[in-house]
């Protein structure tokens, strides 16, 4: 992809930087604007580093789900610290990242959409060292994919196992064997093995949500050897979002001669609000030897009033921090972007499409200007509102921004 420069319409962006490549920035992040969403530099890297430990120690590929960022950049990060491919969501998706040079792309999810397929097909008959595998959940999908596709294909396949009151998937083992028995007939696809997703059957670590989760991974992992002799080459077995990868690993270190591979993606900058508290290696909970992430997103939002005693409205909303799974948490107050921060005894009480409800008891703990650093939860709805996303160093200046394709 072209060298990326900064636009007078990037959000938030300093009119100073106009023109400038995006790799190389090296402004303060005080010249830029609110509201703005950043990366710490410092907090990516730990976060890079302790997934690329904890995989090896458990013998384990990665596979991070890329839909998280949608950044090429950020990707290449995970690939050069020891990923071994990339997942995504979508065809689309998956096209952005043939196209941005990723060597194996998996799509975690069915692609039935035709134009899609002869797209990414006609890539992959361009360019042989890449690779795509997507999954399948029903013999449907199959006979779908063999109408459209051309004799001969490079797209592999990974046989989908669901669960009840979970989301896609095959619901019965006996179903997914006999979609495995299609892909194997076909001369257009090649069964890759067999995956599935395991955070839809839980929302918290309780011990009804973990027992249901360890069990759903434990039928993935024995449905392996029912389609062994079917999967040409090492089979697959992946899952693992970022809420029960422990979990997963467990299952899968019971099967030999695999490509176990885990799918978390939301690790490379975790969060203060949802992963904090589900993740099994967060730095709230013991996590032994293993390194513990931290959070390396946060947004800044200005006060632009105080209409009562005890509220403030910030310059933040909806359309730029996430808050579907949990409201923003405020983690200090400064004078101005990029100042000195002091603690804040406050919390957000709600978010509008442009405005952030700040609420506190006693005296007021900011003033009209004030900029406010929030903590946030969920990485997957916070990248979608910025097509470039600053990264700051410890001295606080942004040295580059990431682009995003959404």
């Amino acid at each position: 992809m072209s060298a990326r420069t900064v636009t007078p319409n990037d959000k938030s962006f300093p009119l100073g930087l106009v023109g400038r490549e995006i790799d190389h920035l090296g402004a303060p992040l005080a010249e830029f604007s609110t509201p703005i969403f950043v990366l710490e530099a410092d907090a990516v890297q730990h976060n890079l580093d302790a997934m690329a430990s904890w995989t090896e120690r458990r013998g384990l590929e990665l596979m991070p789900h890329g839909k998280t960022t949608m950044s090429p950049v950020l990707w290449n990060r995970q690939l050069a610290a020891g990923a071994t491919g990339i997942t995504v969501a979508t065809g689309w998706q998956a096209d952005v990242a043939l196209r941005a040079g990723v060597p194996t792309v998996q799509i975690a999810n069915a692609c039935t959409d035709a134009h899609l397929l002869l797209r990414l097909t006609a890539w992959l008959d361009a360019h042989a060292d890449q690779e795509l595998v997507c999954w399948a959940d029903s013999v449907a999908t199959i006979d779908l994919m063999e109408r459209v596709l051309p004799a001969e294909s490079r797209i592999g396949v990974l046989v989908e196992l669901g669960a009840s009151g979970g989301r896609t998937g095959a619901r019965d083992e006996g179903d997914a064997v006999a979609i495995a028995e299609r892909v194997a007939a076909s001369d257009r696809l090649t069964l890759r093995g067999v995956a599935g997703y395991e955070g839809a059957l839980a929302h918290d670590r309780s011990p009804a949500g973990l027992a249901s989760v360890g069990a759903y991974c434990d039928r993935l992992a024995s449905l392996v050897d029912r389609v062994r002799p079917l999967v040409s080459g090492t089979p697959w077995v992946t899952a693992g979002g970022s809420a029960f990868f422990d979990l997963v690993a467990d299952s899968f270190s019971a099967v030999p001669d695999v490509r176990a591979i885990l799918r978390s993606g939301a690790y490379l900058v975790h969060d203060s609000g949802f992963y904090r508290g589900i993740s099994p290696i967060d730095r709230s909970r013991d996590t032994g030897d293993d390194t513990p992430l931290v959070p390396a997103m946060f947004g800044y939002a200005r006060v632009v009033s105080i209409p009562e005693p005890g509220l403030a409205l910030l310059d933040a909303g909806k359309r730029d921090i996430p808050f579907d799974e949990g409201l923003p948490v405020p983690v200090g107050v400064s004078d101005d972007l990029g100042g000195h921060a002091r603690g804040l005894e406050a919390e957000i009480t709600a978010l509008n499409d442009q405005h952030t409800f700040l609420r506190w008891s006693g005296a007021a703990p900011v003033r009209i200007g004030d900029v406010v650093k929030l903590g946030l939860s969920h990485p997957c709805t916070a990248f979608d509102k910025w097509r470039l996303v600053p990264i700051v160093d410890a001295h606080g200046v942004v040295t580059e921004a990431v682009e995003t394709f959404f």
